[in-house]
């Protein structure tokens, strides 16, 4: 049985010497991210950041701080999955890198230089001027991040 869309979501903002911590989705949506994911059972926002982040790349949070929260439109894979109400937070951790093969094709730190570079490429592709098949193969931001990202002023 497909999962059901919760639409509330969670993203973990990891800074590490002046660079920011994204992961490349393996599955659907794809592209550049945060690491992220649905709150689903979790008591709180807070519970499922923390779950998220170990489960996506390993690490323990040890503090979370609020930045950013809103409804977005945005894609996931689950059943009216459409729209998610969105916390993004600023975690301080501790541990060591390990991403999840299942979720992740890969995971690095990321310069604003670099960062800039993905968003100019989302750009591109929704403007249509990449295809769906050559995003999956070397995607930018996820679109939903890049409209994160330009709240932020994390990218122009």
């Amino acid at each position: 049985m497909a999962k059901v869309c919760d639409h509330t979501s969670v993203g973990m903002l990891v800074w590490k010497e002046g660079k920011l911590l994204l992961i490349e989705r393996r599955k659907f949506p794809f592209g550049f991210a945060i690491p992220a994911g649905h709150v689903d059972e979790d008591t709180s926002f807070e519970n499922a950041a923390i779950r998220e982040l170990k489960e996506e790349v390993g690490l323990d949070a040890i503090d979370l701080e609020l930045v950013i929260e809103g409804r977005k439109e945005n894609l996931c894979r689950r059943e009216d999955g459409s729209w998610h109400f969105w916390k993004i937070y600023k975690v301080d951790n501790k541990g060591e890198l390990e991403p999840s093969s299942e979720e992740t094709k890969r995971t690095g730190w990321y310069s604003s230089e670099e960062i800039q570079k993905l968003g100019e490429r989302t750009e591109k592709y929704l403007a249509g001027e990449i295809s769906d098949e050559e995003w999956e193969g070397d995607p930018g931001l996820e679109p939903v991040m890049y409209n994160w990202f330009k709240e932020l002023n994390i990218i122009r």
